[in-house]
């Protein structure tokens, strides 16, 4: 916890500490007076400072050499106050350090020693000895309590903060697993389709080859039908690749979610859906999800918006997507109200022009717009 940040605050606190203290408690009353006095109250506070850089290395024993030179001001009556508290600085580092019962006893040693200083050499009353000794006690009970309460939140904090890391890389762990165990999965899928389709085809092929000078109408109709199967299973194909590609591919379903938090971001997003997204292969739906996602992002990132609304619309041959925000726009525009494209946005037109389709972002009179739309494959 120690840093050199702390070793130069710990040595301007002590700076300026120090000699504000001394003159609070009348500490500085020499028989000289006046100047000399400021001038002893600087010397300890400058060597006291001078100490405290060396804090993040070797704490304990700056505390130790910062006591003996608070003793040896008081020893010359050079200064008539102070014990534990000019040494504040060292004591919060040996106990950040982890040393609190080093802090404890060499604390309580010290208040002893100068009480019984004051009362001996000191020719203090005892009144004043057993104030002092009282004050110097509740100012070392309250600085360990602190700092040891401060260390422990820091510590239960980096706790907590390292549970939740090695609880999320536990779920990545998973995540991927189930990832692992679902393309498993699909790669069967795959193998099914491909020689389901393979079988079909090749029995209605013999069955046109054999009706083909005999009965013409029937090899026709046996060849539309090895199409019809064709096409079906490039489509399933294309999915299930498509899956392979991506790994994970969200659902259209997950949208709403997509929209719930960009929500708890403070912006009004409103999700409206026309015709029926049960038929769109999963690279057009991985697509139309992305689009919409980084649609969202760059609107919470870059469009100062405070409305959102994302329109979808099903139809038999492609999916239209259109995001429109009230803001001041998700890219950047040039000078002559040219839209500069963002990453985001060049990999959005990327992806729709992959799948055969097309998108257009830009301003309008009210906001910013993206509009993408993308073929329902059927080859």
């Amino acid at each position: 916890m120690l840093t050199k940040n702390f070793t130069y605050v710990a040595a301007a606190l002590t700076l300026v500490g120090v000699p504000a203290g001394i003159a609070v408690t009348g500490g500085d009353v020499t028989p000289g007076g006046g100047v000399e006095d400021a001038i002893f109250a600087g010397t300890l506070a400058c060597w006291l400072a001078l100490f405290a850089l060396g804090l993040q290395r070797w704490p304990r024993g700056i505390l130790i050499l910062s006591l003996c030179g608070v003793f040896a001001m008081r020893g010359a009556l050079l200064v008539h106050s102070g014990a534990v508290w000019p040494v504040t600085a060292a004591l919060v580092a040996v106990v950040l350090a982890g040393h609190l019962r080093f802090a404890a006893v060499t604390g309580s040693v010290a208040v002893v020693w100068f009480a019984l200083w004051d009362a001996t050499a000191g020719q203090r009353s005892a009144d004043w000895v057993l104030g002092s000794l009282g004050g110097e006690a509740l100012w070392l009970a309250a600085v360990l309590a602190g700092v040891t309460a401060y260390r422990n939140s820091v510590r239960w904090r980096h706790e907590v903060a390292h549970r939740i890391a090695q609880d999320e890389s536990q779920r990545e762990i998973d995540a991927r697993r189930r990832r692992a165990e679902e393309r498993v999965e699909i790669a069967r899928d795959l193998h099914d389709v491909v020689s389901h389709t393979l079988a079909v085809v090749g029995v209605h092929l013999n069955v046109a080859l054999d009706a083909f000078d005999a009965e013409p109408e029937e090899a026709r109709a046996s060849m539309k039908l090895a199409q019809e199967v064709r096409n079906r299973a490039m489509g399933d194909l294309k999915s299930l690749v498509g899956v392979l590609r991506e790994g994970e591919v969200p659902a259209l379903e997950s949208l709403e979610g997509l929209a719930d938090q960009v929500r708890a971001a403070g912006l009004r997003v409103s999700v409206t859906e026309f015709g029926d997204p049960a038929d769109v292969p999963a690279p057009v739906a991985t697509a139309v999800y992305r689009v919409v996602q980084e649609s969202l992002t760059n609107t919470v990132r870059h469009a100062g918006a405070t409305r959102v609304v994302v329109t979808l619309r099903y139809s038999p041959t492609r999916v239209v997507v259109d995001v429109h925000d009230d803001g001041s726009g998700g890219a950047g525009s040039g000078g002559d109200g040219s839209i500069v494209d963002g990453h985001g946005i060049a990999g959005m037109r990327e992806r729709v022009a992959a799948l055969g389709g097309a998108l257009t972002a830009g301003p309008g009179k009210t906001g910013f717009t993206v509009r993408a739309s993308i073929p329902i494959l059927a080859d």
